[in-house]
């Protein structure tokens, strides 16, 4: 979890396939980093549950326990997404592309403890934002993909490294 809070899974089976199979589309990821303001939907299939919102800001670094993650977005307070939202895509309203991973949000106004991310700015002043919501931008994501299933890791690909 090393600047950011994501997982790539490889999959057997191709976008036609999916579409076939479930009569949708595959969700794509954005190649462009989603702007404050951009309406979202956090789509949870573990709850059956779509949170919408808006992307309030991007978090220079947000800290949670042992972890610091970069450019971090930040969700308008209408958008309570719940324990076992976490890993869930975070859709663009207007592109139906997938610009983050739903991954935290501060339960108890602690500060930059475990459930209770902390905001850090660039002068390295401290914000905690109780019941506040955040995701992990995947545009680095779309980036790293070449044809097919291949992961490229090039120049274009700025994953960090662990």
């Amino acid at each position: 979890m090393t600047d950011t809070d994501v997982t790539v899974y490889r999959l057997n089976t191709s976008y036609a396939a999916i579409q076939k199979r479930y009569g949708i589309p595959a969700l794509r990821l954005s190649t462009a980093r989603p702007h404050d303001g951009t309406p979202i939907r956090v789509v949870s299939g573990y709850w059956r549950k779509i949170y919408g919102c808006d992307i309030d800001a991007t978090v220079y670094r947000l800290r949670e326990a042992d972890w610091t993650w970069k450019d971090s977005i930040r969700y308008k307070p209408e958008c309570q997404t719940i324990h076992g939202t976490s890993g869930s895509p975070v859709i663009d309203a207007r592109t139906h592309q997938v610009v983050a991973i739903n991954n935290t949000g501060n339960d108890d106004g602690e500060r930059c403890t475990l459930n209770n991310p902390c905001e850090i700015d660039r002068a390295g002043k401290v914000t905690v934002r109780r019941g506040i919501h955040y995701g992990q931008q995947t545009y680095l994501l779309a980036r790293c993909l070449g044809q097919g299933s291949d992961v490229v890791l090039s120049k274009a690909c700025a994953l960090p490294k662990p």
